[in-house]
């Protein structure tokens, strides 16, 4: 399938909960966002035929998101359902780890591919204050047990907010020395409610690794679901670090993805508040194909690209990034 931009589409993201165990404050206010009903939330039989409909029809590649993924109870049991789906090749998560420890391997027996781990700090009181509550040893447990059950490859997104330190970096460069593991920083993107700082630059960043001791940052190509990443790796590293530039530097001529909210709604671009109501259709008797017609028309609807830097944001967006599924 191909859009009107002649980019393949062939991946879609799915958010099976607009509920978090953490409030990130580049995420979502202090005190939460209102949220869905139960009867407003698709139910996994709704999520598994959209998810079916749509791999007959060219999209491979499945990620669960949310909110935070693993607080909804079943998702083990779901992700064996969208495994056992004919033409589903890639079945990933993105999830704050928070929950990992005690899951991973059920995940991994399950049919789920590898993780995507958000984490902005790795300092214990700054990680409380960016989550609001978390607690850093719950997701390096997370991280540790994804690696031990062979969730890989598993990658760490940063966002570079003022609370990275210099810390974090000689920890993470340390980490990919060590370990199979991909460290992803990824551009502030101001579209939420503004309660943190923008952080150092992409360059900034590189620059920072470089002057640490373990060698040059130099690129590399062959990184397993790369997505919009510029892969760079250092001398005897077993992983890598990734940079991700969704403002200074915008993929959107290579997007391939189309989302799925929690509330039914396919969007065609996370940063635009286009939506096609899916949830509708399912409830009201639509036969397959009537479905997959909806696929379609968010697909033509799909931007050339994304126009953050030329608006105000905050006005702009409806929609939280947890609500989203990011």
């Amino acid at each position: 399938m191909y859009d009107c931009h002649n980019r393949q589409i062939n991946y879609l993201r799915v958010s099976v909960t607009d509920r978090c165990n953490f409030r990130c404050a580049y995420c979502m206010p202090e005190q939460g966002v209102k949220l869905l009903t139960h009867n407003e939330i698709l139910s996994y039989e709704e999520l598994l035929r959209v998810i079916r409909i749509v791999s007959r029809r060219g999209v491979s590649k499945i990620r669960l998101t949310g909110g935070e993924p693993l607080v909804r109870k079943g998702i083990v049991r779901f992700v064996q359902s969208i495994s056992e789906l004919e033409g589903i090749t890639d079945l990933s998560m993105t999830t704050n780890a928070s929950l990992l420890a005690g899951m991973a391997d059920k995940l991994k027996a399950a049919g789920l591919t590898r993780v995507n781990i958000s984490m902005d700090t790795i300092v214990p009181e700054r990680f409380r204050q960016i989550t609001r509550g978390g607690n850093i040893a719950d997701t390096l447990n997370g991280i540790d047990a994804a690696l031990a059950a062979g969730l890989t490859p598993v990658k760490l997104n940063v966002v570079l907010t003022d609370i990275i330190t210099d810390r974090d970096l000689v920890y993470f460069v340390d980490l990919v020395h060590r370990e199979q593991i991909s460290v992803r920083f990824i551009e502030y993107m101001p579209i939420g409610d503004n309660q943190v700082g923008a952080g150092p630059s992409i360059e900034e960043i590189k620059a920072k690794i470089n002057s640490l001791g373990k060698g040059t940052l130099k690129p590399v190509l062959d990184i397993y679901g790369n997505g919009p990443a510029k892969y760079f790796s250092l001398p005897k590293a077993q992983g890598s670090f990734g940079f991700i530039t969704p403002m200074s530097e915008h993929f959107c001529g290579m997007c391939n993805r189309l989302r799925l909210t929690a509330d039914g709604k396919f969007k065609p671009c996370l940063l635009s508040n286009q939506e096609i109501d899916v949830r509708s259709a399912l409830r009201n008797g639509a036969t397959d194909e009537q479905i997959a017609e909806l696929f379609y028309s968010a697909i033509a609807e799909k931007p050339q690209g994304h126009t953050l830097a030329k608006s105000q944001p905050d006005k702009r967006f409806f929609r939280k990034m947890s609500q989203i599924g990011g």
